[in-house]
């Protein structure tokens, strides 16, 4: 604990104590790994309602003249097809065509744009753009990160926990789609419906001042629902169960979205964008690696970078893998080549030196009912 004085904290860290949060080092932040435990909080989220601190991931905007052609060039999907208030989810691309990070990017109004980027990415993925956007007068780009607070609600009765706190109509509020302003509790915020668990869902971003009060008032709506604050480690189970990214994992600066199976976020036609070139060699050639989902065989749980076999010899390696607690069963996501990815095909992965079978599945592994 005496490591802790020295991480970052969010606004929320006030929270973690309060209600019991197992407080960890996740990326130079102090973050709480669990509070009830990850199996009940995991399920909570499934069957209930869950609220997350998700203010350690960073945040930044996009004004001015200019402003989508300068993101045009930035990222790997067609920015001009959206509408305002349209969310979407794209990448951030080297020339070599790997990853500088998965993000989303939100519509505000004409050349107004934010944009949500990953917590250890953040500097990264600023000083990247901040690269480029000389080319483009009259457009401003800022880091907001610090000005931001994030909690994320997810679970079938979110929806219901979070009208209890606002007169905006949640139910009009459609998948990848903000509310630019709204009073959530009283508190100014700008509410959005993505979610990173598979499960229905909001954030809700706030002035850092306000995030407390905003959590307490959450906590408080959702007490007849059985809400529960959720850490780290259901987090990436919810998340790894609904089969999405994790950058890092199933993304990197030498691995990108064509063969992590995320062709559908990236218009490799669109002129002019950074690894345009890389992407459609990948999409017309094909790749030597591709994502894909397996469940063991074998007892034994996966883990990240455990090699994946056949016959004895090393094909690839496993990005995620766990105990899924909502199948009951061990399964994991990892690259191998393209002859290896056809459903039902079998192969072993080398769990304390032993190899295990395993058996490819479809992802994602878990998909809610509508």
């Amino acid at each position: 604990m005496d490591d802790l004085a020295n991480l970052k904290k969010t606004p929320n860290y006030d929270m973690h104590v309060k209600y019991g949060g197992k407080v960890v080092d996740f990326g130079g932040w102090a973050l709480s790994v669990q509070f009830a435990g990850i199996l009940e909080e995991h399920r909570t989220v499934r069957e209930k309602v869950g609220l997350f601190d998700v203010s350690h991931m960073g945040e930044a905007t996009v004004k001015g003249p200019g402003a989508l052609a300068f993101l045009q060039k930035m990222v790997s999907r067609d920015l001009s097809t959206m509408h305002d208030t349209q969310v979407y989810y794209t990448h951030l691309l080297y020339p070599t065509g790997g990853a500088v990070d998965d993000l989303m990017v939100t519509k505000l109004g004409d050349e107004d744009y934010y944009l949500v980027i990953n917590a250890s990415n953040t500097d990264k993925d600023v000083a990247w753009m901040k690269q480029y956007v000389g080319e483009f007068p009259g457009v401003e780009l800022k880091n907001i990160s610090a000005d931001t607070a994030e909690l994320a609600l997810q679970g079938p009765l979110a929806e219901k926990t979070l009208q209890k706190l606002t007169s905006a109509k949640l139910s009009d509020l459609k998948y990848y789609h903000v509310i630019p302003q709204a009073k959530v509790a009283g508190i100014d915020t700008m509410i959005s419906r993505t979610g990173y668990t598979g499960e229905d869902g909001f954030e809700i971003m706030c002035a850092p001042k306000d995030a407390n009060n905003l959590w307490e008032a959450i906590m408080q709506a959702g007490q007849e629902f059985g809400i529960k604050p959720i850490g780290l480690g259901a987090r990436d189970t919810l998340r790894f169960e609904a089969a999405m990214p994790l950058y890092g994992q199933e993304m990197d600066e030498n691995t990108g979205p064509i063969e992590a199976g995320l062709q559908r976020f990236v218009s490799p036609e669109k002129p002019g964008y950074i690894g345009r070139e890389a992407t459609l060699k990948k999409v017309d050639e094909g790749v030597a690696k591709k994502l894909v989902g397996f469940e063991m065989v074998d007892r034994g749980v996966p883990r990240h970078n455990y090699k994946v076999k056949k016959n004895g010899k090393e094909i690839g390696y496993v990005t995620t893998g766990s105990y899924a607690p909502t199948l009951d069963k061990n399964v994991g996501m990892a690259y191998v080549p393209p002859t290896e990815t056809a459903i039902g095909n079998e192969f072993d992965i080398e769990i304390r030196g032993r190899d295990l079978k395993a058996r490819v599945v479809k992802l994602p592994f878990y998909k809610r009912k509508k």
